[in-house]
């Protein structure tokens, strides 16, 4: 009879019971971290759990028809998803609908209130110097301030300092926002009149426009332009919903316009801003940074272009010889000012760092806003809906009853082909139920992994993944048994061969699998990530589970001796007669006859 190998593998045959509990201190160790982090249940997505769905239709501006086109779609697309995925919120879907249509679902439970502003807010982002600029409203005080005299506050506001940044960029790459709101009455509309022409006689020298080229600023005179500009400025409401949606509508990158901002006191306070000096496509990246060495507290750091970079060095050299609120440039979106910092020095490193009263969650909005803020496109909101979970709570339901039928179908199959040999193939399934369960609730806040419809379905198909790994493996050690050898030895010859094929199996899967995740989007992707996490369980659980638990089983008597209910029976099974290793006779004692030798 073939004994097994002696050696390392011979000893690690004899002890299954370190494989064992390997595995369930895993069990243990991810179950332990599951109850801890108190998200004992997967993460749902918004087929299961509900949600947002938010229709943005693309309006061309004027003369751009053409603009509405497949490559800035679906440019727009991969710049809201970006979006919408750097405030933490997984799972969400954002996809065109027919040629000028865009639907953006968020999953219920995620940071969707913010989403929906951000992804709302779709216009380009630009950078515009400031004219002039005052608190709007009834009863606010504060009169307009072209020269100085008491300029708006940026939202986080700060002192102006002349302390030097660290940074590489230039002798000072910080623009602190500062400024204090005057204490003045507020200026009738004669006077604000005759802010921003004062606002526009200090900004007549020439201004790089959004495509590079210097166009100079109206002058005081008695420009149609400037006459709108003041009627504009001097009608302007910013507390009025209707008149922020006004401000600034029909303009072009190249003209002066007006706009509204919050302050740091959630005060509406009005600009007029001049032409855009760089365009939001100009910024590489931006982040939120903690700055602890030097107590700045949360900055916003951002990287420009190389076109970018020159453009931003031309407009804060221009600003930093002026006076406030001539030293200040507003960053726009959808035609809302989001921060508008004080320029102290030219930036000449293509880098530079807003800093001020920032809190955590400011400073990432406007990093977020400021790294994919740009769109080739202006979107307007059509339609937000609420996406109750009913129906995709029934297609879960329904879901499920066709994966506990087939899982029942499989446990009659092992039950009645396997026999005794099934409750190994049972405790199998279960252990990777478990493993998978407990796997899928933690990804669910480390990486923002949602549980949809496709996943569930890529579950499913991982039960015959796997029954099909324990059914190779007994077959392997049925077939030993067939050729005259005792199940031990048979459980351990099986190993290698059954091993081999199990790893080729899985592996086709799996690369299917990451194939299907990499080249596909939206649900699609939830089916190949659950199918290959799934697979890879399937190799731990065959390995440590399946295989050390059948060297155990093999021990019992109940098994070793080919119970007809074991699965295993010899004679079931038409095994030869056992393999009996054959000696040559012994020679008789005393002389040999010379004919036989």
């Amino acid at each position: 009879m073939a004994a097994p190998k002696k050696g390392k593998s011979a000893s690690a045959q004899s002890r299954p019971g370190r494989s064992l509990a390997l595995i369930l201190v895993i069990i243990a160790a991810l179950t332990g971290g599951m109850f801890a982090s108190g998200h004992t249940t997967p993460r749902l997505g918004i087929d299961l759990a509900g949600g947002t769905s938010i229709t943005l239709r693309a309006v061309p501006e004027a003369g751009q028809e053409s603009a509405i086109n497949k490559t800035n779609m679906d440019t727009a697309v991969d710049i809201m998803n970006r979006r919408v995925n750097g405030l933490g919120v997984s799972e969400a879907e954002v996809q065109t609908q027919g040629d000028r249509n865009i639907i953006v679902n968020i999953p219920k439970g995620t940071n969707s209130k913010e989403a929906r502003e951000q992804v709302g807010t779709t216009a380009k982002l630009y950078f515009r110097p400031v004219i002039a600029t005052e608190l709007s409203g009834p009863g606010a005080s504060g009169t307009p301030s072209p020269s100085g005299t008491g300029g708006a506050s940026d939202k986080p506001s700060d002192k102006p300092t002349d302390k030097p940044s660290d940074k590489a960029s230039g002798p000072e790459a910080t623009d602190k926002a500062s400024g204090e709101p005057s204490g003045t009455p507020t200026a009738g509309a004669t006077s604000q009149g005759r802010a921003v022409t004062e606002g526009l006689k200090a900004a007549d020298t020439p201004s790089p426009t959004a495509s590079g080229s210097a166009k100079p600023s109206p002058s005081a005179s008695a420009d149609p332009a400037v006459a709108k500009l003041q009627a504009q400025y001097a009608a302007l409401d910013c507390t009025k919903e209707a008149d922020r949606a006004k401000a600034g509508k029909g303009t072009k990158a190249s003209d002066s316009i007006v706009a509204c901002g919050k302050n740091s006191q959630g005060q509406w306070q009005k600009y007029v801003l001049g032409p855009a000096a760089v365009d939001g496509t100009d910024v590489d990246k931006s982040k939120a940074v903690l700055n602890t060495q030097n107590g700045a507290g949360w900055t916003v750091t951002m990287d420009f272009t190389d076109k970018g970079g020159k453009k931003f060095a031309d407009i804060t050299g221009q600003l930093a010889q002026k006076q406030s609120p001539q030293n200040q440039f507003a960053i726009v979106l959808d035609n809302e000012v989001v921060s508008d910092p004080y320029v102290r020095q030219a930036l000449n490193g293509g880098t530079a760092e807003i800093s001020g009263s920032f809190g955590q969650q400011e400073a990432q909005s406007l990093a977020n806003m400021l790294s994919y803020g740009a769109l080739p496109l202006t979107f307007k909101e059509d339609s937000v809906t609420t996406v109750t979970a009913a129906l995709g709570g029934e297609q879960l339901h329904a879901g499920l009853i066709a994966g506990a039928i087939g899982l029942a179908l499989v446990v009659l199959y092992l039950l009645l082909y396997y026999r005794g040999l099934s409750f190994i193939a049972m405790a199998s399934l279960l252990v990777s139920a478990v493993l998978t369960y407990v796997i899928m609730a933690l990804l669910g806040p480390a990486i923002g992994f949602a549980l949809n419809l496709p996943a569930v379905c890529g579950a499913i198909v991982a039960i015959g993944i796997t029954a099909d790994s324990f059914i190779v493996y007994f077959e392997r050690v049925r077939d030993e048994i067939r050729g005259g050898r005792t199940l031990r030895p048979a459980v351990e010859r099986a190993w290698p061969r059954a091993r081999r094929t199990i790893l080729v199996s899985d592996f086709v899967s799996f690369l299917a699998a990451a194939v299907l995740f990499i080249v596909t989007v939206g649900k699609v992707q939830g089916f190949a990530f659950t199918l290959g996490l799934t697979t890879l369980l399937d190799v731990v659980v065959v390995f440590l589970f399946t295989k050390p638990l059948l060297t155990l089983m093999a021990r019992r008597k109940f098994f070793a001796s080919g119970h007809k209910w074991s699965g295993l029976d010899p004679k079931s099974l038409g095994a030869k007669p056992p393999l009996r290793r054959t000696r040559r006779p012994s020679r008789p004692a005393g002389p040999v006859d010379p004919k036989e030798a």
